[in-house]
């Protein structure tokens, strides 16, 4: 798919029929929260290669984001360590899942469940997920970092948060994160 054929992020519908949240409505969430928060505007990224030719001033980890579902439509979002290579074959032996191989889920099924648009997902986008149908699994070594990065809905921009208050975040939308050891 190019780019110019991805669904305009503006309109995407969640399986509920909503709109999903916008960058704006999430990042207003989080301060409701009450955490620290620092959002960078760039141009569009839809790869990790794209996202190391930006200069981020402020230091902190940058991620890879899987959006993925198993034959039986389970789905779950798999955050690793940008540079970290994912064997999709075995994810699902080291997981100890039922339900067949992982696969890379639909651009309809991220927009329904997710709310966001291929190049978009990350974590924040969990906040869309009210009915609580996605697993979020972490690398352990992404979370000794202080500081993590991710688009906040839109790969035009991305936030940088201590990674604890984003498990605290996380815990808060219903969505508490499985560490996943890849040594």
């Amino acid at each position: 798919m190019s780019h110019a054929d991805r669904p305009n992020p503006e309109s995407v519908l969640l399986n509920n029929g909503e709109l999903a949240a916008t960058p704006e409505q999430l990042l207003k969430a989080i301060d409701e929260f009450g955490i620290e928060h620092h959002t960078t505007t760039h141009e569009p990224l839809y790869t990790v290669e794209q996202a190391k030719k930006v200069p981020f001033t402020l230091p902190g980890a940058h991620t890879k984001n899987l959006f993925l579902r198993n034959k039986k439509g389970r789905m779950l979002l798999l955050v690793v360590e940008q540079d970290h290579t994912v064997d999709l074959r075995g994810l699902r032996d080291k997981l100890q899942m039922t339900g067949g191989q992982f696969a890379f889920a639909s651009t309809e099924r991220l927009g329904k469940f997710l709310g966001v648009v291929p190049g978009s997902v990350s974590p924040l986008a969990l906040f869309n997920d009210k009915e609580l149908k996605v697993q979020v699994f972490m690398q352990n070594t992404l979370l000794k970092h202080e500081h993590i990065y991710m688009h906040p809905c839109r790969n035009t921009h991305s936030t940088r948060l201590r990674t604890d208050d984003l498990l605290r975040l996380l815990d808060s939308w219903q969505h508490p994160v499985t560490q996943l050891s890849f040594e």
